[in-house]
């Protein structure tokens, strides 16, 4: 539910959910309509299929999460990140678990020392998942992920790290790099990083325009009318015309989310009349 959602619109559904699905089987017996109407005003609805793929995988398998990160990666929804977030914090294993702000951490703490004039060379991602795993502190790698976690959204940021504050600047060859250049860290916000150059940027298309914005407002929809019900969508649908809802709706309909009954209405996978 986190992936791509602040926490805080996440908590009370994530109580709520796991109230209605404690266990891996709950979740698999779930008629598909349902999941994917506990899971509405989360966004990105194709996770609430994954995750009740993933429950039905798992009890197939014999009904225990997997604590194994192989055979958790293998479970529909799940990449390399939440294989290894799940093996850490879940089961304790000791692997570091690789988002955005932890492989900034580590290609900066881990980074060579470039030649005068020349840009550090960035890590390879197989070299970072080496270092996070060499790094995790085995006994709490819970913790440890957690406090990587915080510790790039909070101190090592991408543009102004507050090196300062930041409770690894002596281990860390970045922190050092500017030190040494500038004679000290000054202030707990140190500008290390020069700006970008200016570049001719894509127009930002509005949210209302793009096709998630599209097949969300189709799920709404659908999850507002009693359950099995089925729904004629003619017309456009806001900026978006007929073709693109038909589009949409086939492409919902082949993430397992909607069924279509062949005269263009749509209805929750798995709901009958």
């Amino acid at each position: 539910m986190a992936q791509q959602t602040q926490v805080g619109r996440v908590v009370e559904r994530w109580r709520a959910f796991m109230d209605r699905y404690p266990t891996p089987a709950a979740l698999a017996d779930a008629p598909t309509g349902d999941v994917i109407r506990a899971w509405q005003g989360l966004g990105y609805n194709r996770r609430a299929i994954d995750l009740q793929r993933a429950s039905r995988t798992i009890v197939a398998a014999g009904g225990r999460v997997p604590d194994d990160v192989d055979a958790l990666t293998a479970l529909p929804g799940i990449g390399p990140y939440t294989a290894r977030a799940v093996a850490a914090i879940a089961f304790g294993r000791p692997l570091g678990a690789v988002d955005v702000n932890v492989r900034r951490i580590i290609g900066r703490v881990t980074r060579r020392d470039p030649a005068p004039g020349e840009a550090a060379a960035p890590l390879p991602p197989r070299e970072i998942q080496a270092s996070a795993d060499a790094l995790v502190d085995p006994d709490r790698p819970a913790d440890w992920t957690h406090a990587m976690m915080d510790l790039g959204a909070t101190l090592c940021r991408p543009a102004r790290p507050a090196c300062a504050a930041c409770p690894v600047q002596s281990w860390c060859a970045f922190a050092g790099g500017a030190a040494r250049a500038s004679g000290a860290i000054a202030g707990p916000e140190a500008p290390l990083l020069p700006a970008a150059p200016p570049r001719d940027r894509p127009r930002a298309v509005p949210f209302e325009a793009t096709t998630r914005w599209l097949r969300g407002r189709i799920v709404d929809r659908l999850c507002s009318v009693a359950p099995g019900t089925s729904v004629a969508f003619e017309g456009p649908l806001g900026l978006h015309g007929a073709p693109a809802v038909s589009a949409a709706l086939a492409s919902l309909a082949a993430d397992g989310l909607v069924e279509l009954d062949g005269s263009g209405a749509a209805r929750l996978a798995g709901e009958r009349p």
